[in-house]
């Protein structure tokens, strides 16, 4: 289960990064085993959102900081399962990362601590893997060189995406 200090300094950077001051509340929908859910308003409607944390990262890298995946819902402008990551270290510039699921890879771009879709149309292929996998694995280089590698757990994924789905 994500711990809520923890949720709740995602939730900020999210909002900071994506929302900035036009969120005006964030609330959790619920729990999910491994995934929480939430919504927010903000001033072009609705952004609800999932959220989890690695349960390992392999070697942590030195100054890891938080890390989480949240695929982003934003109905007012029919955005659906654009993944969003936080790694919680630098990757190295111009290095791709990527998102292993169920034998299903899938290429990432990385900009500092963050890593999305390289093809964006490939979110719903990913949620389709998420929903019938049981792990994920996130591979990336890090600035000073290493290999780093995540693993989340998809327990409670498809719950948590199903308690936004009828709510944002």
């Amino acid at each position: 289960m994500i711990h809520r200090a923890g949720a709740a300094a995602a939730i900020a950077a999210f909002l900071c990064c994506i929302v900035p001051a036009q969120a005006q509340s964030v609330r959790l929908v619920g729990d999910f085993r491994d995934w929480s859910a939430y919504s927010a308003a903000e001033g072009a409607g609705q952004i609800c959102f999932v959220l989890t944390k690695p349960l390992e990262v392999t070697p942590p890298p030195d100054g890891y900081g938080q890390a989480s995946l949240y695929p982003p819902t934003r109905p007012a402008e029919s955005v659906r399962n654009e993944f969003n990551l936080v790694a919680g270290f630098a990757f190295a510039p111009d290095q791709p990362a990527t998102i292993s699921v169920s034998g299903q890879a899938f290429e990432l771009f990385t900009e500092n601590d963050a890593a999305w879709l390289l093809d964006p149309a490939q979110g719903n292929n990913l949620a389709s893997a998420i929903r019938a996998g049981s792990s994920l694995v996130v591979d990336g280089t890090s600035a000073a060189g290493l290999r780093i590698q995540q693993i989340y757990s998809l327990s409670g994924a498809t719950a948590a995406t199903r308690a936004i789905e009828g709510g944002c």
